[in-house]
């Protein structure tokens, strides 16, 4: 498994009362998995996806990133497991806006020492029909550009596990579906995991499994894991 959770809670201080935002999570994701975390608003979607990027740590419980315990990690440690193995997009993009849209998909494959980086950050916005717009700031671009830019950047350093978190929520629908399309594809050709947080059942419909939460549970799953030969091939292909 890519992702074992045991027993996950996650409990915050508000208002002079403690509020539950996940209760007792127990869910294992396969190698090469597109699993789709669906629920209402509030639900602990995002939370939980956080908790398995080791963004933020949970009250109780535990998570394990292929095979690496992050309750066991510091800062810096944390920081390099999510470095090397999992890339993360977000449905407000986050690009740093006094950067081109080249430079912001540079900025992994620099921090992690590629000698090529500009030339394979050309190659990535090529990849996701960016071609023209590298030399463009984020508030040049259109959502949906932004959205393209911030996926190349996820996948740039060729992450086993690909976090998305509503990332078609500021799009329309149209926009939307060619960014579900991109993410898809990267999933496909390459076989790493992939796990997407969506209010849209639609959307979730895409994934090899759905489970759905409410306050903090699992209420319901559907669908299973893929066989297990699609798991990674350790293929570095482009993104779709």
């Amino acid at each position: 498994m890519l992702i074992e959770i045991r027993d996950l809670t996650m409990r915050l201080p508000s208002g002079g009362r403690v509020l539950t935002i996940l209760d007792g999570v127990t869910l294992d994701v396969s190698a090469g998995e597109f699993l789709a975390i669906a629920g209402p608003s509030g639900s602990g979607k995002s939370t939980l996806l956080g908790l398995i990027a080791g963004l933020d740590r949970p009250t109780a419980g535990s998570i394990r990133v292929d095979g690496v315990a992050l309750g066991a990690l510091d800062e810096d440690a944390l920081a390099r497991l999510r470095r090397e193995k999992i890339g993360y997009v977000f449905q407000s993009f986050h690009l740093i806006p006094t950067l081109t849209a080249l430079e912001n998909v540079a900025i992994p494959l620099e921090l992690a020492g590629a000698p090529d980086a500009l030339a394979r950050a050309r190659a990535l916005l090529d990849e996701v029909g960016l071609a023209d717009r590298g030399h463009h700031y984020p508030a040049q671009l259109s959502g949906g550009e932004q959205q393209r830019v911030a996926i190349a950047r996820a996948v740039a350093n060729h992450p086993a596990l690909l976090l998305a978190d509503e990332p078609t929520g500021n799009l329309d629908s149209t926009i939307g579906a060619q960014i579900i399309d991109l993410l898809v594809a990267w999933n496909r050709r390459h076989g790493r995991t992939l796990v997407l947080v969506t209010h849209d059942p639609a959307l979730a419909r895409h994934a090899d499994r759905m489970i759905e939460l409410r306050d903090g549970r699992i209420v319901g799953e559907r669908g299973r894991p893929p066989h297990p030969a699609l798991s990674p091939t350790g293929g570095e292909g482009g993104v779709v």
